[in-house]
Parts: structure tokens; sequence; C-alpha cells
């Protein structure tokens, strides 16, 4: 535990080891399910704003921590842009180097306008409170040191009636499932990581970083200490992955 600890301290690290091959194995290793997963997140998002908030409409400034290589912000994007709203997003991480990809992501995209990126820690944002109108953050609060501290965090920066969305891993309640899923996740996921990223360290410990995460309703009972209202959860595929949205009343 001391390790695993140790790892999440050095967070930013660890990913830039395994940057330049991030997205690739994200999407072999979920069969391309990850797209799926971002895309449901961000149309929950935009159902959530549109409930009797149409001010917010208006104009949106949105957080994205954890924004690693950009995939949610970019959805993100692109959402909002259909929907004609003006927005900008800012996306924070600890990694340079998935940032770098990132960047050049929205770049390729000709997003950079409105998409911008910092190095900065999701437990001591250099913002003010009440400044966002969203925040979302994908497969990240797992990798957090201090959980608690991070959502405190996240509560802050948001704007009364803001909302949160947060994507990621979970366990499957069926047991049967869950038993295939542990499978995979401890002895496939880390070897065809190890394969192609030559890092076998990252994907232990992603395995380990799920199974030592909180889910479902003790992931909802942390948003509620954090001073989060309407705290939801929507499993997905079985539960492997796990939608929260929340609003800071």
């Amino acid at each position: 535990m001391l390790h695993y600890m140790k790892e999440k301290q050095n967070i930013g690290a660890l990913f830039d080891r395994i940057a330049g091959k991030y997205d690739f194995l994200n999407h072999l290793l979920s069969f391309n399910i990850d797209k799926r997963w971002r895309r449901k997140a961000v149309s929950t998002l935009m159902s959530n704003l549109s409930k009797g908030q149409s001010d917010v409409f208006s104009s949106v400034k949105a957080l994205d921590v954890a924004i690693g290589t950009a995939d949610l912000a970019v959805e993100l994007a692109r959402r909002l842009g259909k929907s004609g709203t003006a927005f900008s997003i800012t996306g924070i991480d600890l990694s340079s180097e998935m940032m770098h990809i990132g960047e050049e992501k929205v770049r390729r995209k000709h997003l950079q306008e409105s998409i911008s990126f910092m190095k900065a820690s999701a437990l001591e944002m250099p913002f003010d409170a009440d400044i966002f109108d969203i925040v979302t953050c994908s497969y990240g609060v797992r990798n957090f040191s201090d959980l608690n501290k991070g959502l405190m965090e996240m509560q802050r920066v948001l704007k009364r009636g803001g909302q949160l969305v947060i994507l990621e891993f979970s366990y499957p309640k069926n047991r049967l499932i869950a038993g295939v899923y542990d499978l995979y996740f401890t002895h496939i996921l880390p070897s065809v990581g190890h394969l192609f990223s030559k890092d076998r360290t990252a994907y232990t410990y992603l395995n380990r970083s799920v199974k030592n995460f909180v889910w479902g309703e003790a992931m909802c009972e942390k948003l509620t200490s954090a001073g989060f209202s309407d705290v939801k959860y929507i499993p997905l595929t079985f539960g492997i992955s796990t939608i929260y949205t929340a609003t800071k009343a």
C-alpha cells in the first residue's frame, strides 16, 4: 500500500512515461468503448445543463481536471459548439507529456482558441472560488492522492448551480462479470500495456488504482461530504465504468 501511495504522489511522471501510447492503448484495451463512455458523460452533462438553466447557455466556462490527452475536453467542445454556446475550457494536469499530445490534438481540430492547458494539481487549483459553470474529470479522480481534498477543490471552483461530471472506472456488481473483469485487469491488461508501452509498472498501477478506489454509492457519499447536492450515478457497460453527476447548491 505504501508503494501504491508513492505512485499516486508521482502520478505525473508515471503518465509522462506512457503518454505516447496512451490513446492507442486506451482504445485498444477498452475495445473502443471508452469513446462511447465519454460521449455519454458529455451528453448527460448537456442534459443537466438544459434543465431550467437556459441562462448558462449564453456563455460557459468549463474546467477539465486531469485533462490528459484532452479526449473529454474535445468532446465537450464539440457539443457546446454544436449548441451555439460561447465557451472556454481550461484543462489542468500534472503530466506535461500527456498535455503536449492533447495540445496537438486540439490544434488539429482547430480548437486551440477554446481549449487551454495548464500544469497544476487538482488538490491545489490555481483558481479563485466560484468561477466555473462546469467541472469535468475523466478517469482522473482515482489518481488523487487525497480524494476528499480533490473533490472539495472541484466544489470550491464551481459557481453556485454549477455542474460536476466525473467519469471513472468501477467494478461490476454481477459476480460472474466482476470475475472476468478482474481477470482481465489483473493479467491481460498489464501484459498488453507492457508489450506496447514497455512500462509494466504503469499498467499494474492501473489495476491497483481501480481495485482500491470507491465507486457507486460510496463515491456518491464522498461527493455529498464534499458539499455537492443532487448527486447521482449512472453505471455503464455492466458497471465497468460509471458517470457521477452533482451540483453545487
